[in-house]
Protein backbone atom coordinates (compact mmCIF):
# COMPACT_ATOMS: atom_id res chain seq x y z
CA UNK A 1 0.00 0.00 0.00
CA UNK A 2 1.64 3.31 -1.09
CA UNK A 3 1.34 6.21 1.23
CA UNK A 4 3.04 9.35 1.17
CA UNK A 5 4.37 10.67 4.67
CA UNK A 6 2.97 13.73 6.71
CA UNK A 7 6.05 15.44 8.46
CA UNK A 8 5.88 18.46 10.61
CA UNK A 9 8.34 20.53 12.29
CA UNK A 10 7.81 18.70 15.72
CA UNK A 11 8.79 15.80 13.86
CA UNK A 12 11.74 17.38 12.94
CA UNK A 13 12.51 19.12 16.49
CA UNK A 14 12.47 15.48 18.03
CA UNK A 15 14.50 13.94 15.64
CA UNK A 16 17.58 16.62 15.24
CA UNK A 17 16.96 17.80 19.26
CA UNK A 18 16.68 21.14 18.21
CA UNK A 19 15.91 24.11 21.65
CA UNK A 20 12.31 25.86 20.78
CA UNK A 21 12.58 29.55 21.44
CA UNK A 22 9.11 30.78 20.34
CA UNK A 23 5.94 29.39 19.54
CA UNK A 24 3.77 26.80 21.64
CA UNK A 25 3.02 23.23 20.62
CA UNK A 26 0.30 24.25 18.52
CA UNK A 27 3.02 25.62 16.49
CA UNK A 28 5.26 23.04 15.95
CA UNK A 29 2.07 21.49 13.88
CA UNK A 30 3.39 23.54 10.99
CA UNK A 31 4.20 20.96 8.08
CA UNK A 32 6.86 20.76 5.97
CA UNK A 33 6.74 19.65 2.72
CA UNK A 34 9.54 20.31 0.78
CA UNK A 35 13.57 18.84 1.76
CA UNK A 36 15.31 21.78 1.47
CA UNK A 37 16.95 24.83 3.56
CA UNK A 38 16.26 28.54 2.36
CA UNK A 39 19.52 30.98 3.95
CA UNK A 40 17.87 34.26 3.35
CA UNK A 41 20.51 36.41 2.20
CA UNK A 42 18.37 38.36 -0.49
CA UNK A 43 15.43 38.57 1.65
CA UNK A 44 17.52 40.57 4.25
CA UNK A 45 17.96 42.82 1.98
CA UNK A 46 14.44 43.13 1.10
CA UNK A 47 14.58 41.36 -2.13
CA UNK A 48 11.17 39.16 -1.57
CA UNK A 49 10.51 37.91 -5.46
CA UNK A 50 10.71 34.12 -6.26
CA UNK A 51 11.73 33.42 -2.83
CA UNK A 52 10.98 29.93 -1.67
CA UNK A 53 8.86 30.11 1.40
CA UNK A 54 8.15 26.65 2.03
CA UNK A 55 11.79 25.75 2.69
CA UNK A 56 13.09 25.80 6.47
CA UNK A 57 14.78 29.17 7.06
CA UNK A 58 18.57 28.73 8.07
CA UNK A 59 19.94 31.61 9.92
CA UNK A 60 23.77 30.81 10.41
CA UNK A 61 27.08 33.46 11.33
CA UNK A 62 26.74 35.12 8.31
CA UNK A 63 22.63 36.14 8.54
CA UNK A 64 23.05 37.13 12.41
CA UNK A 65 26.47 39.41 11.44
CA UNK A 66 24.12 41.09 8.85
CA UNK A 67 21.11 41.48 10.68
CA UNK A 68 22.91 43.13 13.81
CA UNK A 69 23.66 45.94 11.07
CA UNK A 70 20.15 46.22 9.55
CA UNK A 71 17.52 49.26 11.00
CA UNK A 72 14.64 47.77 13.55
CA UNK A 73 12.42 49.19 10.17
CA UNK A 74 14.34 46.75 8.15
CA UNK A 75 14.53 44.14 10.39
CA UNK A 76 10.45 43.84 11.05
CA UNK A 77 10.06 43.80 7.19
CA UNK A 78 12.05 40.65 6.69
CA UNK A 79 11.10 38.92 9.59
CA UNK A 80 7.49 39.34 8.76
CA UNK A 81 8.22 37.88 5.42
CA UNK A 82 10.07 35.21 6.38
CA UNK A 83 7.35 34.12 8.89
CA UNK A 84 4.35 33.57 7.16
CA UNK A 85 2.57 30.78 6.86
CA UNK A 86 4.53 28.70 4.38
CA UNK A 87 7.67 28.70 6.28
CA UNK A 88 7.39 25.98 8.53
CA UNK A 89 10.30 27.30 10.71
CA UNK A 90 13.15 29.37 11.25
CA UNK A 91 16.32 27.43 12.93
CA UNK A 92 19.17 29.62 14.37
CA UNK A 93 22.25 28.08 14.28
CA UNK A 94 25.89 28.17 16.48
CA UNK A 95 23.57 28.78 19.64
CA UNK A 96 22.76 32.23 18.69
CA UNK A 97 20.42 34.47 20.29
CA UNK A 98 17.36 34.91 18.65
CA UNK A 99 17.27 38.88 17.15
CA UNK A 100 14.85 41.21 19.15
CA UNK A 101 12.60 42.14 16.38
CA UNK A 102 12.49 38.51 15.20
CA UNK A 103 11.77 37.07 19.03
CA UNK A 104 8.58 39.94 18.85
CA UNK A 105 7.20 38.86 15.65
CA UNK A 106 7.36 34.91 16.08
CA UNK A 107 5.88 35.27 18.77
CA UNK A 108 3.11 37.40 18.18
CA UNK A 109 2.78 35.00 15.16
CA UNK A 110 2.77 32.08 17.26
CA UNK A 111 5.63 31.27 14.85
CA UNK A 112 8.07 28.51 15.53
CA UNK A 113 11.29 29.51 16.13
CA UNK A 114 14.13 26.90 16.92
CA UNK A 115 17.92 26.70 17.81
CA UNK A 116 20.83 24.49 17.73
CA UNK A 117 24.33 24.80 18.80
CA UNK A 118 25.81 22.95 15.51
CA UNK A 119 27.66 24.28 13.11
CA UNK A 120 25.62 26.22 10.08
CA UNK A 121 26.65 23.48 7.43
CA UNK A 122 26.35 20.08 9.39
CA UNK A 123 22.60 21.55 10.44
CA UNK A 124 21.85 21.99 6.56
CA UNK A 125 23.08 18.53 6.03
CA UNK A 126 21.52 16.90 8.48
CA UNK A 127 18.50 18.79 8.33
CA UNK A 128 18.14 17.83 4.15
CA UNK A 129 18.69 13.96 4.86
CA UNK A 130 16.73 13.95 7.49
CA UNK A 131 13.63 15.86 5.02
CA UNK A 132 14.61 13.35 2.71
CA UNK A 133 13.87 10.47 4.36
CA UNK A 134 10.70 11.49 6.13
CA UNK A 135 9.16 13.16 3.17
CA UNK A 136 10.12 9.93 0.94
CA UNK A 137 7.45 8.33 -0.89
CA UNK A 138 6.48 4.90 1.10
CA UNK A 139 5.40 1.51 0.37
CA UNK A 140 4.46 -0.82 2.55
CA UNK A 141 5.05 -5.02 1.18
CA UNK A 142 3.89 -8.56 2.97
CA UNK A 143 7.53 -9.58 2.97
CA UNK A 144 11.08 -10.14 4.63
CA UNK A 145 14.04 -8.33 4.05
CA UNK A 146 17.82 -9.80 4.28
CA UNK A 147 21.04 -8.32 3.77
CA UNK A 148 23.49 -11.22 2.31
CA UNK A 149 26.70 -10.37 0.86
CA UNK A 150 26.37 -6.88 1.28
CA UNK A 151 23.12 -7.02 -1.13
CA UNK A 152 19.60 -6.29 0.04
CA UNK A 153 17.25 -9.37 -1.08
CA UNK A 154 13.58 -9.00 -0.34
CA UNK A 155 11.57 -12.14 0.44
CA UNK A 156 7.94 -12.61 -1.20
CA UNK A 157 5.44 -14.97 -1.29
CA UNK A 158 2.14 -16.41 0.25
CA UNK A 159 1.90 -17.24 4.05
CA UNK A 160 2.94 -20.58 4.92
CA UNK A 161 5.68 -20.28 2.42
CA UNK A 162 8.57 -19.97 5.59
CA UNK A 163 9.84 -16.76 5.01
CA UNK A 164 10.80 -16.16 8.39
CA UNK A 165 12.06 -19.83 9.00
CA UNK A 166 14.45 -19.23 6.12
CA UNK A 167 15.34 -15.57 7.24
CA UNK A 168 16.62 -17.56 10.14
CA UNK A 169 18.53 -19.82 8.83
CA UNK A 170 20.30 -16.91 6.42
CA UNK A 171 20.74 -15.59 10.04
CA UNK A 172 22.39 -17.89 11.30
CA UNK A 173 24.55 -18.07 8.22
CA UNK A 174 25.74 -14.83 9.01
CA UNK A 175 23.50 -12.84 6.94
CA UNK A 176 21.58 -9.58 8.68
CA UNK A 177 18.38 -9.02 9.11
CA UNK A 178 16.50 -5.85 8.38
CA UNK A 179 12.81 -6.47 8.45
CA UNK A 180 10.23 -9.88 8.80
CA UNK A 181 6.47 -9.65 8.10
CA UNK A 182 6.60 -5.91 6.57
CA UNK A 183 8.67 -4.41 4.56
CA UNK A 184 8.13 -0.44 4.80
CA UNK A 185 9.58 0.73 1.40
CA UNK A 186 10.99 4.22 0.51
CA UNK A 187 11.60 6.01 -2.59
CA UNK A 188 15.08 7.58 -2.20
CA UNK A 189 17.88 9.07 -5.21
CA UNK A 190 16.14 6.97 -7.62
CA UNK A 191 16.61 3.48 -4.76
CA UNK A 192 14.17 1.81 -3.11
CA UNK A 193 15.38 1.88 0.53
CA UNK A 194 13.86 -0.73 3.03
CA UNK A 195 13.22 -1.42 6.76
CA UNK A 196 11.35 -2.37 9.32
CA UNK A 197 8.13 -1.14 10.85
CA UNK A 198 9.52 0.18 14.54
CA UNK A 199 6.88 -2.14 16.65
CA UNK A 200 8.69 -4.86 14.26
CA UNK A 201 12.08 -4.19 14.90
CA UNK A 202 14.84 -6.92 15.00
CA UNK A 203 11.59 -9.53 15.54
CA UNK A 204 11.36 -12.47 13.81
CA UNK A 205 8.24 -15.03 13.88
CA UNK A 206 8.68 -18.58 13.90
CA UNK A 207 5.57 -20.46 13.71
CA UNK A 208 6.11 -22.81 16.77
CA UNK A 209 7.91 -20.57 18.50
CA UNK A 210 6.52 -17.34 18.52
CA UNK A 211 8.10 -13.79 18.39
CA UNK A 212 12.02 -14.23 19.10
CA UNK A 213 14.32 -11.17 19.39
CA UNK A 214 17.22 -11.39 16.83
CA UNK A 215 19.33 -9.23 18.34
CA UNK A 216 19.12 -10.94 21.79
CA UNK A 217 19.79 -14.41 20.41
CA UNK A 218 22.46 -13.19 17.95
CA UNK A 219 23.75 -10.42 18.86
CA UNK A 220 23.43 -7.05 17.81
CA UNK A 221 25.07 -7.09 14.40
CA UNK A 222 22.99 -9.75 12.86
CA UNK A 223 20.41 -6.54 12.25
CA UNK A 224 20.43 -3.80 10.20
CA UNK A 225 17.91 -0.71 9.97
CA UNK A 226 17.51 -0.44 6.69
CA UNK A 227 19.20 -1.39 3.11
CA UNK A 228 18.65 -0.72 -0.60
CA UNK A 229 16.48 -3.48 -2.15
CA UNK A 230 18.72 -4.84 -5.02
CA UNK A 231 17.32 -8.00 -5.83
CA UNK A 232 13.25 -10.19 -4.76
CA UNK A 233 13.14 -13.54 -4.61
CA UNK A 234 9.32 -14.83 -4.81
CA UNK A 235 8.88 -18.21 -3.13
CA UNK A 236 6.00 -20.02 -4.77
CA UNK A 237 4.57 -24.15 -3.92
CA UNK A 238 6.21 -26.10 -6.40
CA UNK A 239 3.83 -26.57 -8.90
CA UNK A 240 4.80 -30.03 -11.16
CA UNK A 241 2.76 -28.39 -14.36
CA UNK A 242 4.58 -25.33 -13.99
CA UNK A 243 7.73 -24.57 -16.52
CA UNK A 244 10.51 -23.52 -14.47
CA UNK A 245 13.87 -21.71 -15.35
CA UNK A 246 16.20 -23.96 -15.85
CA UNK A 247 19.18 -22.76 -17.38
CA UNK A 248 18.28 -18.42 -16.83
CA UNK A 249 17.99 -16.80 -20.56
CA UNK A 250 14.49 -16.76 -20.24
CA UNK A 251 13.47 -13.13 -20.50
CA UNK A 252 14.17 -11.55 -16.94
CA UNK A 253 11.35 -10.56 -14.41
CA UNK A 254 10.72 -7.45 -12.49
CA UNK A 255 8.86 -6.53 -9.36
CA UNK A 256 8.18 -2.97 -9.52
CA UNK A 257 8.29 -0.58 -6.01
CA UNK A 258 7.06 3.09 -6.13
CA UNK A 259 7.91 3.45 -10.04
CA UNK A 260 11.59 1.05 -9.99
CA UNK A 261 12.35 -1.91 -11.08
CA UNK A 262 13.59 -4.64 -9.28
CA UNK A 263 14.57 -7.80 -10.49
CA UNK A 264 13.15 -11.04 -9.64
CA UNK A 265 13.03 -14.73 -9.11
CA UNK A 266 10.66 -17.03 -8.67
CA UNK A 267 12.05 -20.02 -6.26
CA UNK A 268 9.68 -22.89 -6.20
CA UNK A 269 9.42 -24.38 -2.53
CA UNK A 270 9.68 -27.97 -2.35
CA UNK A 271 10.56 -30.69 0.80
CA UNK A 272 14.13 -31.58 0.05
CA UNK A 273 15.37 -28.19 -1.14
CA UNK A 274 17.53 -26.27 1.09
CA UNK A 275 16.43 -22.84 0.50
CA UNK A 276 18.79 -20.73 2.19
CA UNK A 277 21.76 -22.24 0.24
CA UNK A 278 19.72 -21.35 -3.04
CA UNK A 279 19.16 -18.19 -2.17
CA UNK A 280 22.91 -17.53 -1.58
CA UNK A 281 23.69 -18.93 -4.47
CA UNK A 282 21.16 -16.77 -5.95
CA UNK A 283 22.43 -13.61 -4.54
CA UNK A 284 26.32 -14.75 -6.09
CA UNK A 285 24.88 -15.50 -8.95
CA UNK A 286 23.08 -11.85 -9.42
CA UNK A 287 26.61 -10.50 -7.98
CA UNK A 288 28.19 -11.76 -11.06
CA UNK A 289 25.73 -10.68 -13.65
CA UNK A 290 26.16 -7.64 -12.26
CA UNK A 291 29.49 -7.31 -13.07
CA UNK A 292 29.47 -8.69 -16.59
CA UNK A 293 29.96 -12.52 -16.11
CA UNK A 294 26.53 -14.47 -16.90
CA UNK A 295 26.59 -18.00 -16.48
CA UNK A 296 23.44 -18.58 -18.28
CA UNK A 297 24.89 -16.66 -21.33
CA UNK A 298 28.21 -18.35 -21.06
CA UNK A 299 26.37 -21.84 -21.06
CA UNK A 300 24.41 -20.50 -24.28
CA UNK A 301 27.52 -19.98 -26.17
CA UNK A 302 29.21 -22.90 -25.61
CA UNK A 303 26.13 -24.88 -26.76
CA UNK A 304 26.37 -22.77 -29.83
CA UNK A 305 30.22 -23.29 -30.50
CA UNK A 306 29.11 -26.91 -29.87
CA UNK A 307 26.49 -26.67 -32.10
CA UNK A 308 28.71 -24.67 -34.62
CA UNK A 309 31.99 -27.13 -34.45
CA UNK A 310 29.94 -30.60 -35.15
CA UNK A 311 28.09 -28.44 -38.36
CA UNK A 312 31.68 -27.65 -39.74
CA UNK A 313 32.88 -31.65 -38.61
CA UNK A 314 29.57 -32.94 -40.87
CA UNK A 315 28.48 -35.00 -37.81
Amino acid sequence: MEHENKVRVKDLKEKLNYEQVTGDEESLNREIVVADTNRPGLELTGYYLHSQRERIVILGTKEMGYIQGMSKEAQHSSFDFLTQEETPCIVITRGAACPEQLEKIAKRKNFPVLRTKDQTYRVIIETITSLNEMLAPCENLHGGLVQIYGKGVLLTGESGMGKSEIALELIKKGHLLIADDRVDCFLMHNEIIGKSPEVLKEMLEIRGIGIINVSKMFGVSSVLDKAKIDLNIHLEQWKPDKEYDRVGIEEKKYTEILGVKIPRLEIPVKEGRSLAVIIESAVTNYQLTSVGQDSAKEFEARILRFIEKNKNEGV
